[in-house]
């Protein structure tokens, strides 16, 4: 998890995807663009992803994000955030939302270069067939996640 000194979440991933946060941070923010410092402290983030993966689902929703990206993909992130918990969003349906309706890939390639997944819910997105497509965290994760926030799985 990293965030800024105004205490906002800049990226957090999976303990054993640090490459992968590493990568998102350098498109986001190019080669040198963040200084990672140690601050050795539980932040309020810290404490509200805590009490999410404890049940507490709404913590999650009080976390001050700020991000990089393009305009595009920050309107997604910011749709992403109106799926309820409890509840999935197809991505032609989020593309259809955003107005952009053959935007369905584009959509796709937004989700996965979420920097900051599970406060910005891109696990709530699903395949137009109900199927679980897509996580960088990888599907069991994806599935685990939507079970912990009561969506019902085929």
């Amino acid at each position: 998890m990293l965030t800024d000194e105004q205490d906002r979440l800049r990226a957090v991933d999976w303990e054993d995807h640090d490459p992968r946060m590493h990568r998102l941070l350098r498109l986001h923010y190019g080669a040198g663009g963040v200084t990672l410092i140690d601050r050795n402290r539980r932040s309020a983030v810290w404490r509200s992803l805590k009490a999410y993966f404890s049940g507490d689902l709404a913590a999650i929703e009080g976390i001050a994000v700020k991000t990089g990206g393009t305009a595009f993909q920050r309107s997604v992130w910011a749709a992403l955030c109106k799926i309820p918990v409890g509840r999935t969003l197809s991505y032609g349906a989020l593309a259809a939302r955003l107005k952009c309706p053959n935007a369905v890939r584009a959509v796709g390639l937004a989700n996965g270069a979420n920097p900051v997944g599970i406060v910005v819910p891109c696990h709530r997105v699903i395949g137009s067939d109900g199927s679980l497509t897509g996580y960088g965290g990888g599907i069991e994760r994806k599935r685990w996640l939507l079970r912990h926030e009561g969506v019902l799985l085929a």
